[in-house]
C-alpha cells in the first residue's frame, strides 16, 4: 500500500510517517515507480509505535523494543535488556515528575507568599513586564 493508504489506515499523517522512516521504525519497499510501498503489516507496527509513544518513549527506544512488540497492544517478549530499558525509562520519568513537583512546589509558594504581600501593601511600585 502507498503511503497515503497507511496514513488513512492508521490516522497517522504522512509527515509522522516519514518521520518514523527516518528513525529506522518503518521499513517500506519502493515500487518501480519510486513510492514507498508499505506491506500490510504496517498498519500493526505503526499502533505499536503510537502506543508505545503515548508511554513515553523516545523513538530511539522505540527502536530497541519494536522486535520485541507483538500485537496491537503492544505486547513486548520478555527479556533482561527489555526489562532494563523499561524500568531505566520508568526511572528517568520518575525523576522528572519530582523534578517538576519540586518547581509547582516553589512556584505555589512564590504565589502565596506574594498574595500575602500584596494584601498588606496594595500598592506596589515594581511593574512586571509579561
Amino acid at each position: 500500500m502507498l503511503i497515503g493508504e497507511l496514513s488513512r489506515r492508521t490516522g497517522v499523517h504522512t509527515h509522522q510517517l516519514r518521520y518514523y522512516e527516518a528513525q529506522g521504525l518503518l521499513e517500506p519497499g519502493r515500487g518501480s515507480n519510486g513510492y514507498r510501498e508499505y506491506p500490510d503489516a504496517a498498519v500493526l507496527t505503526v499502533a505499536q509505535i503510537r502506543r508505545l509513544l503515548e508511554a513515553g518513549l523516545s523513538t530511539q527506544e522505540i527502536g530497541f523494543l519494536l522486535p520485541c512488540a507483538t500485537g496491537a497492544a503492544p505486547d513486548l517478549e520478555p527479556c533482561p535488556e527489555l526489562l532494563d530499558a523499561l524500568r531505566a525509562r520508568l526511572r528517568a520519568m520518575d525523576e522528572h515528575i519530582d523534578t517538576l513537583n519540586r518547581s509547582r512546589q516553589t512556584l505555589h509558594d512564590y504565589i502565596e507568599v506574594t498574595e500575602r504581600r500584596v494584601s498588606s501593601h496594595p500598592y506596589s511600585p515594581c511593574t512586571v513586564m509579561t
